[in-house]
């Protein structure tokens, strides 16, 4: 069975909010890699950070689509539907982003 996203029409060309993650810097963490939301602009950490912020985003305001951002990777995926998506575009990096790990 195929999965289809079914929330493409809400992806956006958004403006990051950082360069890296907007609650690691905040906090003074590490990241592993960066995930971009594209609903609102918010760049996240990965699942694989020890506080998987592009996660807690998610769940805090139930903006499904991002984008892998680190640097940009261009694919996309939708936490609701589970699945990769097609994204219209890449978003370009706001300079270059610190690596932590």
């Amino acid at each position: 069975m195929i999965s289809r996203c079914t929330h493409l029409d809400d992806i956006a060309e958004v403006t990051p909010s950082a360069k890296g993650c907007e609650d690691c810097l905040a906090i003074g963490s590490p990241w592993v890699h960066l995930r971009l939301c594209r609903i609102c602009g918010h760049v996240g950490c990965c699942d694989d950070s020890p506080h998987r912020h592009a996660s807690a985003h998610f769940h805090a305001t139930g903006h499904p689509i991002i984008e892998g951002y680190d640097p940009p990777e261009g694919w996309g995926w939708c936490y609701v539907d589970r699945t990769e998506v097609d994204l219209p575009d890449q978003t370009p990096q706001l300079g270059p982003i610190p690596r932590y790990v």
